[in-house]
């Protein structure tokens, strides 16, 4: 493949990786690497985004993901685990073997927040949120408190679901991811 010999930025995450509901070269991964070739950086961004996908499914295929020379995770997961109201103890367990596995095999990581939707209550959404600022301090890796960050609750954003980012909330995405990496790039 003509990006084989390229160092790899692996996007792990879930549909709002994936690209659901818009054309794949709209999704945050595909204008993420936009602009790492128009900034000079050599790396290729692998898009393994999985719709429906919670914590304890990443945590699955996660090695699998990593095959190749992945320099950087960016592990964006953990939505539908608060949609499903799912425990935050299993997703802390679940981010910590996915981090786990990627400093394992010599990669970076850049952990991605998630927040879960209000109607879950307080407390509930306060674990949830605290989970990603633990699992970033205990391993020591970078973190990005909230992956949808000015995209979220933005109707103009946001596919009509209200949940997936439309085409210019993806490249606002994107920049957000980019702002967060580019301390860890080497150009």
């Amino acid at each position: 493949a003509p990006g084989a010999s390229r160092p790899r930025i692996l996007a792990f995450g879930d549909s709002l990786t994936a690209g659901y509901g818009i054309q794949k070269s709209e999704s945050y991964p595909s204008v993420l690497q936009r602009m790492l070739d128009e900034r000079g950086y050599v790396y290729e961004v692998v898009n393994s985004g999985v719709s429906g996908e919670t914590t304890a499914g990443g945590r699955r295929r996660i090695d699998k993901a990593l095959d190749g020379d992945v320099r950087i995770v960016v592990i964006a997961l953990g939505g539908n685990d608060g949609l499903r109201g799912l425990p935050p103890a299993d997703l802390k367990v679940n981010l910590e073997a996915m981090v786990d596995a990627a400093r394992a095999k010599g990669a970076k990581v850049l952990l991605a927040g998630m927040e879960a939707p209000p109607q879950m209550g307080d407390a509930y959404t306060r674990e949830f949120r605290d989970v990603y600022r633990a699992v970033a301090k205990q391993r020591g890796v970078e973190l990005l408190p909230f992956l949808l960050e000015g995209v979220a609750g933005e109707a103009e954003l946001n596919q009509a679901d209200s949940i997936h980012p439309n085409p210019e909330g993806a490249r606002l995405v994107a920049r957000t991811v980019f702002g967060a990496l580019a301390p860890m790039l080497k150009p």
